[in-house]
């Protein structure tokens, strides 16, 4: 009987051990499938980071500055390939599945950004001349936030897709950092000329045309607009590679994990399969 006792009590203090290891660092051992639930510090952060970008590239994007003679851009240009490069970081480490769950938490924060926003210019203002400067910067058109938010989720889900699927394809051949750096250009090039191409159409030619009975901006200029952004952004990226190889590098050590995607679906709408 003593020695039945004996035996409950181990396996108790074995089972709390067990548990206990949910929250120590991600290399250690994890019960079941616990470890693919398991959110870090660094994954938190880049998260958070993600998802600030993504609001503050929207508050941005009301102010367009002009680069050089007939070449503008709009000033989210400055800070929203960052959240590209975010999330290259975060398929690249993670893998696609924590990728996903950033992009949609992505899109419901900037959504209620929005929301707040549309509310707060509804109100009753008490200075008329400063209302129409806040209302300027936090009303967004309704077919421009509904074309953002659709371009930003096909080219965020497409830049992660390609990220996954080319890791997987050069596994175990050669530098992997020159890999890398493929990828996160191929990537951006994708994920980036879908966002255009969906964007630029619907905001400025096709729901104008819809609500309005005319577009925004001639064909030519729309197609100029497109290639101008998906250029810039690339180039944006490649710029910012030596510290986005640092990064990834040094999260891949600390963080003691560099996930492959094989048994993954790519399903943009599983948010719970982690």
């Amino acid at each position: 009987m003593l020695e039945n006792h004996a035996k409950k009590t181990r396996n108790m203090k074995q089972n709390k051990s067990e548990n206990a290891t949910i929250v120590g660092n991600p290399s250690t051992p994890f019960k079941g499938d616990k470890k693919r639930t398991y959110v870090s510090i660094s994954f938190m952060l880049m998260g958070i980071l993600f998802c600030v970008c993504l609001i503050t590239s929207n508050l941005l994007e009301t102010k367009v500055f002009r680069v050089y003679g007939d070449i503008s851009l709009t000033c989210g240009f400055i800070i929203f390939p960052i959240s590209y490069i975010l999330n290259d970081c975060i398929a690249e480490v993670w893998g696609y599945r924590k990728a996903r769950l950033i992009i949609w938490a992505g899109f419901l924060m900037n959504f209620f950004v929005v929301l707040m926003g549309a509310i707060a210019c509804y109100l009753p203002a008490l200075d008329p001349e400063s209302d129409r400067a806040f209302c300027q910067t936090f009303m967004f058109a309704p077919q421009v936030t509904m074309a953002s938010f659709i371009a930003f989720v096909v080219g965020s889900f497409l830049n992660a897709w390609v990220m996954s699927k080319m890791k997987l394809a050069k596994r175990n051949k050669g530098h992997k950092n020159y890999y890398f750096s493929l990828r996160a250009i191929a990537s951006t090039i994708v994920g980036e000329s879908a966002d255009s191409i969906i964007f630029f159409p619907l905001a400025f030619y096709i729901f104008p045309t819809i609500i309005e009975g005319a577009p925004k901006v001639p064909f030519e200029v729309l197609i100029s607009l497109m290639v101008t952004q998906v250029i810039a952004k690339t180039l944006y990226e490649i710029v910012a590679l030596p510290i986005t190889i640092r990064v990834v590098n040094y999260v891949k050590k600390h963080e003691g994990t560099d996930v492959y995607d094989d048994d993954v679906s790519y399903n943009a709408f599983k948010i719970k399969e982690l």
